[in-house]
């Protein structure tokens, strides 16, 4: 998807993008930045496969590719990578999914070898993204880092995202897709995990997604949607969906759903035919840490 950004649309919504190579914009108290790169080259993933304690990493990992939301006067950074996503799935140890005899041949490397597929080789992830206090050199003479899961507050709410003030037609100031780690599973469907981040005049709104499809056997989606709609009075509110959905081939065949792989091609059109299985929502309020503990003397 390609976006073009009329500078009178910048102007009028008080935005400026980001100098240099750098790729995004300032909006709102809010600096947001995508960075695309190629994937990690062979030295790179022995590195990561002795840090994550694997022998197994997806064929395609784009280590330093990311999404960076930060709050400037907060120092409130989220931020999405792949090696994180990674340990979120090294750390969840999903049991392999049963591959086809018939598709089996396809994983082994040599003809005549034993399959032995031990771990989750769709490399799925319960990732929701990272989480930083990151203060101001400037502002504050220091610069420290605070792990995010024991300084952010998330709540559970009863909000729900405005799905409805989302699809108004406010001029988009910017859009942009990165893909943090892809396999295809030996030719046996595919394992995808992106990113992708929209900027109006009046909030941005993000949806991270790991789309999986094992041909003929399972299909699993796990979104996370985030939005934060832009005020002057207050401190920000992030509102995070979380919304998890899987079927067996065999379940959906069984409710009249066409089987084949080309008929799951896109995620979008069939999430509604997968069954939740998780669902929370979730509320960040930026003030909801302790200013004093990131300050230096």
């Amino acid at each position: 998807m390609e976006v073009e950004v009329d500078e009178k649309d910048l102007k009028v919504a008080g935005a400026e993008p980001l100098t240099g190579e750098r790729r995004g914009l300032r909006i709102r108290g809010w600096e947001i930045e995508s960075r695309k790169r190629s994937i990690l080259n062979s030295s790179s993933v022995e590195r990561w496969e002795q840090k994550l304690e694997t022998n197994h990493l997806p064929e395609m990992v784009f280590g330093e590719s990311c999404l960076v939301l930060k709050h400037v006067e907060s120092g409130t950074k989220i931020h999405f990578n792949a090696f994180d996503a990674l340990s979120g799935w090294k750390q969840e140890g999903l049991p392999p999914v049963e591959v086809p005899a018939a598709a089996q041949w396809k994983f082994r490397s040599k003809p005549f070898e034993q399959l032995i597929l031990d771990y989750d080789y769709t490399f799925t992830t319960p990732y929701c993204g990272s989480e930083t206090i990151e203060m101001d050199t400037d502002k504050h003479g220091t610069r420290d880092n605070l792990d995010g899961s024991s300084s952010l507050h998330w709540e559970d709410c009863k909000e729900k995202i405005d799905v409805v003030a989302l699809a108004s037609k406010e001029p988009i100031l910017f859009y942009d897709e990165v893909v943090l780690y892809e396999d295809e599973l030996a030719d046996n469907g595919v394992s995808l995990l992106t990113v992708k981040v929209r900027v109006m005049p009046s909030s941005w709104f993000l949806l991270l997604r790991f789309w999986l499809r094992v041909d003929g056997v399972l299909m699993r989606l796990r979104d996370t949607r985030m939005h934060c709609v832009f005020s002057d009075s207050g401190n920000p509110v992030i509102l995070r969906e979380n919304c998890w959905r899987e079927a067996t081939v065999q379940a959906l065949a069984a409710k009249g759903y066409p089987t084949d792989s080309a008929a799951y091609s896109d995620p979008s059109i069939i999430s509604q035919r997968l069954p939740v299985i998780m669902h929370r929502t979730q509320k960040l309020k930026i003030s909801d840490f302790d200013k004093s503990k990131v300050i230096g003397p």
